[in-house]
């Protein structure tokens, strides 16, 4: 018999699945594509994608870990036994994502900690975040902070330490994020930016903005990780699956909808208007966003409470990745969850410090061009995670077929869109993600897709 830890309820399962959704790839990415790709054009089809794409991906995962109650590796092993590569994909992505992931959580603990001692201006000035970065010694203490933070909620377990963790994060975050989102909004010449982010401008439609909208969807929806396996498998047979991912992906969708009017109205009223401030990346959230609330009145409390949901959406993604690795380790080598979670942690920290130093003292080391941390992000995101997703596409579209899902789901949901969600399965997600397989792999190569 299988003793496997479960959520006590399925609204901390929702908040858990929700918690590693809705991390850095909402607060941080989401607000910088949005800049970047025309703001509401990009808002429409990247919800367009949750809806569609992302449902019925995230339904797979769920309920593979549901019916299988076990961790990637070992899931795909129990649908068939030739196919347990895919969860080792999983694992591995989980794996690999883990270590620089705590290296920005680490940034997120620095700007927090200095604008919670007063130290707000100092983050305005341009050379404050390079300098921070190309420190040998800081980024890699806070990057501890961040992993230690991480273990000290999975070593609890599923239901002491996960859920526990989600029911006081999750609504946290949000609150935190309205009351941000409320005073950007408030601030004079914001109205534009909310224009810019919700009115969809046609003129700028491009496969980019479509293929990018595509891959933050992969990216927020922790798709392809093994997380939501590993989720699916603490989920009782009585919680509604088709709802639950509903929910989730309102909770996920919902907050970088927030992080959008947190962000691209504040830029705007800081830059009078001017779009061009809207370009700076992926550096928005670190070099750009501190001028904005140093320009502002109370720069150190909101720029403080900024920061500390970050640092909030940041850890409830880490310890799904966490979790999603501990998990593998203890149904394959069958340790204890303590011994496993200290083995990754040890881990991450170990691995993460390349990541750290590639943007110092090792950043003339470079693989394709790109800095360790650059590196890792392509090699996870832009391959790995594509080609998992792609391949547990074709495992369930051709090898075990949609049923053996279908009928997961309908132990305890109505499945309502059941005709849709194996048109997507079959046909039309295997396209999307091949898509975003070229795309990305050609964009590291410098060749743009028109």
């Amino acid at each position: 018999m299988n003793n496997r830890s479960e959520f006590s309820s399925k609204l901390g399962f929702v908040l858990a699945a929700a918690g590693s959704a809705v991390g850095l790839g909402n607060i941080w990415r989401f607000p910088y594509l949005a800049a970047r790709y025309g703001g509401g054009l990009f808002l429409l089809i990247y919800i367009f994608f949750v809806a569609t794409f992302g449902f019925a991906i995230m339904m797979v995962e769920i309920a593979i870990g549901r019916k299988t109650k076990l961790s990637p590796i070992g899931a795909y092993k129990a649908l068939h036994k030739k196919y347990s590569f895919i969860g080792i994909i999983a694992s591995l992505v989980a794996f690999l994502i883990l270590p620089y992931y705590s290296v920005i959580g680490g940034w997120v603990i620095k700007y927090f900690v200095t604008f919670l001692t007063g130290g707000q201006a100092a983050t305005a000035d341009d050379t404050f975040f390079t300098t921070f970065i190309a420190s040998p010694v800081q980024p890699v203490l806070w990057q501890i902070v961040f992993v230690l933070a991480t273990l000290a909620v999975v070593w609890r377990g599923v239901k002491d330490g996960i859920e526990k963790a989600s029911k006081i994060l999750m609504p946290m975050l949000i609150i935190l994020s309205l009351g941000v989102a409320l005073y950007s909004l408030s601030l004079p010449g914001a109205i534009e930016g909310v224009k810019y982010f919700l009115i969809p401008d046609f003129s700028r439609f491009s496969v980019q903005a479509v293929l990018a909208a595509l891959g933050q969807m992969f990216y927020s929806l922790s798709l392809a990780m093994g997380v939501m396996i590993t989720y699916g498998s603490y989920l009782n047979k009585e919680d509604d699956l088709e709802k639950s991912v509903k929910q989730i992906e309102i909770f996920d969708a919902g907050i970088a909808i927030l992080a959008g009017f947190m962000v691209i109205p504040a830029v705007f009223a800081f830059s009078g208007g001017n779009e061009a401030a809207l370009n700076a990346g992926p550096g928005l959230m670190f070099v750009t966003l501190p001028k904005v609330f140093d320009s502002m009145g109370m720069s150190a409390l909101v720029g403080g409470i900024f920061f500390l949901l970050v640092l909030f959406a940041a850890l409830t993604s880490a310890i799904s990745l966490m979790e999603a690795v501990v998990s593998t380790i203890c149904d394959q080598c069958k340790f204890s969850r303590k011994k496993s979670a200290i083995i990754v942690a040890v881990t991450a920290i170990v691995l993460g410090i390349p990541s750290s130093l590639g943007n110092g003292i090792w950043s003339h080391f470079k693989i394709m061009d790109m800095a360790f941390l650059d590196l890792m992000d392509f090699i996870t995101n832009a391959v790995l995670m594509p080609i998992g997703a792609l391949l547990t596409c074709i495992f369930i579209g051709y090898v075990i077929g949609v049923d053996v899902i279908s009928d997961e789901i309908k132990v305890s949901s109505k499945f309502k869109r059941e005709k849709a969600f194996r048109i997507m399965i079959k046909y039309i997600a295997p396209i999307c993600i091949v898509a975003i397989l070229i795309s990305s792999v050609l964009s590291a190569f410098g060749i743009i897709v028109l």
